[in-house]
């Protein structure tokens, strides 16, 4: 417990940065959710094909994210790292790649 204790100390988490990044990686997501949908309803995928799509996009965003905006020190600026920066906000941006997938998948195929 001393370790954690003199980590805090050396670097203090300020919970105002904890937020502002965390809405900013749900802000990325949310768009990037959204042209993922585009892009799957463009390219006419179907069924398991177009949640593949989002889950491989995702991944290559969460790897964007940690490679240029965290410089690859992702516990520097997330409290939680794995959970902030990996999985946070997944299941939200799902609803809005679901929404423009069939719209545009409709607007394509009509």
């Amino acid at each position: 417990m001393a370790d954690q204790e003199r980590e805090l100390a050396i670097h203090p988490i300020v919970q105002e940065c904890v937020q502002h990044n965390n809405q900013t990686i749900a802000n990325i997501r949310s768009l990037t959710a959204s042209l993922f949908g585009v892009a799957a309803g463009i390219l006419g995928l179907e069924s398991y094909s177009g949640f593949v799509f989002y889950i491989l996009g995702t991944l290559f965003v969460s790897a964007l994210i940690y490679a240029v905006l965290a410089e690859g020190k992702q516990g520097r600026y997330f409290e939680r790292p794995v959970r902030d920066l990996w999985a946070g906000e997944v299941v939200g941006g799902l609803w809005g790649f679901v929404m423009t997938w069939t719209l545009f998948y409709g607007l394509v195929r009509a």
